[in-house]
């Protein structure tokens, strides 16, 4: 018994010493549930490890961490131990080895590891995936090669370049919007126009169905277009559509990554953010960590009601301390966009952002100096260490582009002295500069002179041929310019007074001469670029009318309503223009968001257009019951504007379309209004008054800053009787205002409103700064002002509009002539 008990102890070691059999190895890898049983397999069989056992081993270290949440997550745990490098090593030398799809997942797996992008290992796996590159198929073995090509930053390699060309020959054959959306988003920034469209095209037909399973494709097609600068609403709506219907598949991570996507492409969806908005609100107390908190407060701040968003401050303020450098952004930069003043996280970010700011990269220190400014931050130690580090960036700077950001960020900073090295940095760049760069030097120029900012010797002198060269260089540019589509591109950021005053005019002019180049695809930003500056060409406008018309099935119905917002606020009527449109907006309403029914309804409303199935749409009860839910998670800005917008829309059709029998329920929204806009009269308007005392004889004639029924808001009001006399309020007892402010009048429908005498005269005396016309030299009047003037005459005025250019020209330069020229106006004399 003795014997037979130490032959078996015996073979019992042997067979523990000995290497495993392949099959069983491969199975014994796959079944492993933690790192450490990986790591001790391959440390008592690294001697006879195969390429196969290798990658399984790599393959599934990566899929242990995937299983686990990310905050648990041990990379560097894996990364960092022992057996891992000598996978590593294994690897590197059985690469040849290989199978092709063994490769693709070795490379997948250790850059998810984290695994230094040029690390030898994964060098040697894209060398050899490289030379099989002409071999593979277009399967997920290629889609996943690509995207670890992307994921290594190699965006405009050359073998990005031959999976691009593998991509174009074999498009047609790709069935898996999962697979497109991969390699879409890999190969975005070397491909052309053309097959940037033939992708998209593609994309558009495989999402046909619109189903859950495309969540994460919608989202990686979102981040295509993005990385192609496209705004293409058919694919957006398309994508936002499968989120809402993979709603139970939404959490932080996916939502502040689709915000932060759609913020990019300047989209937008209440709907969407209805969604959001109740599952982070619900969820709010499951986000105590710094990275999970920051998106959280970046998707959810903007939007939040009061209790909630007072709850995120809070937080905020207490997690300060354990921000990273790229979260203190985040915080800020919402911050900014919810026009949040709390002292108390302001100051908390200021301290915290000490130790952050020789991380920042300079673009990062751009936007940081503008979130902070935009603050109003007050922490002058901050301010000083971000001069510091901007100049230092500033003197090593080579890319016209950074010069002329860091330039104008410099420009913003409290109390700074400029000092000549800046002149003379920009100064070195400026033949390299777009427009919009040029734009950013001259517009800190011109404040650094106007606040004697410039003190060493010959200042004003080296100033002054700055800003003539500048000059030269943007009309340079512009005469340089053969394309309309490269122009309107450097015109996009482009805004001030410089511009306005210098090259204005002559950009005008160029377009005029590049008319011929205005197409469907561009009459867009045209019509963005015309309303910024508030220019009325007819040629310009006839021109993006006919192409408007002609190819109005290839515009977005969104994009149309821009077109026709810059009609109707310059009031440049065309009529052919407005019906082709209207009919094809109305037959296709449901293309619109809510909310954007009634910013539209508003626009033809201006124009003098009113389409009976979009009133009737606006004013219905679910209607105005769904656009109150979506107003609660809009932006305070746009929540206003389409308050405001609702406001005018109904007015509008009260007084010009009594057929539609809608009501006017705006009047407490309005006395709301005006009871928080109270206001001292302006100095012109005292002056003014004074003058019409002394025309009319007496004070008891007029009145000044009258709230009119439907809550006009008019500069001064007299009536005239039948023979041009003025009829006293004191005698119609209706009470006066205090010169000095504006009151709200309890029942502005009747009170002041009593009948005048027979062929007698109520007027309207209304003084228009130059934000009432356009800036070229028509000064044709606006349609605010148009409608304004229409809907007083409807109200039983005769109006009297008085332009600023004439009131303060040099014929009205003394009180005799101004009293003249009131007198004039006031009684009809020609």
């Amino acid at each position: 018994i003795l014997c037979l008990r130490q032959v078996c102890l015996f073979t019992l070691r042997h067979c523990q010493a000995r290497t495993l059999c392949s099959d069983l190895l491969l199975s014994q890898i796959n079944r492993c549930t933690h790192e450490d049983e990986v790591f001790s397999l391959v440390e008592r069989n690294k001697a006879r490890l195969s390429e196969k056992h290798v990658g399984m081993a790599l393959n599934i270290l990566w899929q242990l961490q995937k299983k686990r949440p990310f905050l648990l997550r041990t990379t560097d745990y894996v990364k960092n131990h022992s057996q891992f490098l000598t996978l590593r090593v294994l690897a590197e030398n059985k690469v040849k080895q290989m199978e092709d799809e063994a490769i693709v997942d070795t490379l997948y797996s250790i850059l998810r590891l984290n695994v230094e992008d040029h690390d030898s290992l994964a060098e040697a796996l894209v060398t050899e995936a490289w030379k099989r590159l002409e071999r593979q198929v277009l399967d997920c073995s290629l889609s996943k090669f690509t995207l670890c090509l992307y994921k290594q930053h190699r965006h405009f390699s050359p073998i990005i370049g031959q999976v691009a060309h593998i991509v174009d020959m074999n498009l047609d054959s790709i069935q898996d919007v999962r697979i497109l959306s991969v390699l879409m988003v890999s190969i975005s920034d070397v491909i052309s126009q053309s097959f940037r469209d033939r992708l998209i095209h593609k994309a558009e037909q495989l999402l046909e169905e619109e189903n859950e399973g495309h969540f994460n494709s919608a989202r990686r097609l979102l981040q295509f277009l993005q990385n192609v600068r496209l705004k293409y609403h058919p694919l957006l709506e398309k994508c936002n559509r499968i989120f809402l219907k993979s709603a139970s598949r939404l959490d932080i991570h996916s939502i502040s990554n689709i915000f932060g996507l759609y913020e990019q492409l300047g989209f937008d969806n209440a709907e969407f953010r209805l969604v959001a908005n109740q599952l982070l609100s619900e969820t709010i107390d499951d986000y105590y960590d710094p990275e999970t908190f920051a998106k959280l407060f970046f998707a959810l701040g903007p939007m939040a009601g009061s209790k909630v968003r007072e709850r995120l401050l809070v937080t905020a303020a207490h997690m300060a301390e354990e921000f990273s450098s790229h979260q203190v952004l985040v915080i800020l930069k919402t911050m900014q966009k919810m026009k949040c003043r709390n002292s108390h996280l302001l100051e908390k970010m200021a301290s915290v952002l000490h130790k952050h700011l020789d991380s920042y990269h300079v673009l990062q220190l751009v936007k940081l100096t503008q979130y902070l400014m935009g603050l109003r931050c007050r922490s002058l130690e901050l301010f000083a260490k971000l001069k510091i580090l901007l100049l230092g960036y500033l003197k090593s700077s080579v890319i016209p582009a950074d010069t002329a950001a860091i330039i104008r960020v410099l420009a913003m900073l409290p109390s700074f002295q400029v000092e000549e090295m800046i002149i003379n940095k920009a100064a070195a760049v400026l033949p390299q500069c777009s427009l919009h760069h040029l734009n950013c030097i001259a517009t800190a120029l011109v404040k650094w002179n106007y606040h004697d900012q410039l003190h060493w010797q010959n200042s004003s002198e080296l100033c002054a041929k700055l800003l003539q060269k500048l000059n030269d260089c943007g009309f340079e540019r512009l005469q340089k310019t053969n394309s309309l589509n490269l122009l309107l591109e450097e015109l996009t950021h482009v805004n001030g007074e410089w511009f306005e005053e210098v090259l204005n005019e002559e950009t005008m002019a160029m377009c005029q001469r590049l008319v011929d180049q205005i197409t469907w695809a561009n009459v867009l930003p045209l019509s963005f670029f015309l309303k910024k500056t508030n220019h009325r060409c007819p040629a310009l406008f006839d021109r993006i009318a006919s192409v408007t018309v002609e190819n109005i099935d290839k515009i977005h119905p969104s994009e149309i309503y821009f077109i026709l917002f810059l009609f109707s606020a310059l009031s440049y009527d065309n009529e052919e223009f407005f019906k082709s449109c209207i009919q094809h907006l109305t037959s296709n309403l449901s293309c619109f968001e809510i909310y954007h029914l009634v910013l539209l309804g508003h626009v033809l409303a201006v124009a003098g257009y009113f389409p009976p199935d979009l009133i009737t749409t606006i004013f219905n009860v679910s209607f105005l019951s769904k656009l109150d839910a979506q107003l609660k998670v809009l932006p305070d800005t746009l929540k206003w504007r389409v308050c405001s917008r609702l406001m005018k829309l109904n007015r509008a059709v009260c007084l010009e379309c009594p057929e539609f029998h809608i009501p006017w329920f705006h009047e407490q929204y309005c006395q709301h209004v005006f009871h928080n806009s109270m206001s001292r009269i302006n100095p012109l308007r005292q002056h003014v008054h004074r003058m019409l005392t002394e025309i009319l004889g007496g004070s008891q004639y007029s009145r000044i800053s009258v709230l009119t029924p439907y809550y006009y808001e008019i500069d001064f009001e007299c009536v005239l009787d039948e023979n041009k006399k003025p009829l006293s309020y004191v005698a119609q007892n209706i009470p006066l205002d205090d010169v000095g402010r504006i009151h709200l009048r309890r029942d502005i429908k009747h009170e002041g409103r009593k009948a005048v005498p027979p062929g007698a005269q109520r007027i309207a005396l209304e003084f228009l700064d130059s934000r009432a016309f356009s800036k070229d030299y028509s000064r044709h009047l606006k349609g605010e002002p148009a409608v304004k003037k229409r809907h007083l005459e409807m109200l039983g005025y005769r109006v009297v509009q008085i332009p600023h250019f004439e009131w303060n020209s040099m014929v009205l330069s003394t009180k005799g002539e101004q009293l003249q020229y009131l007198r004039q106006q006031l009684y009809g004399i020609k």
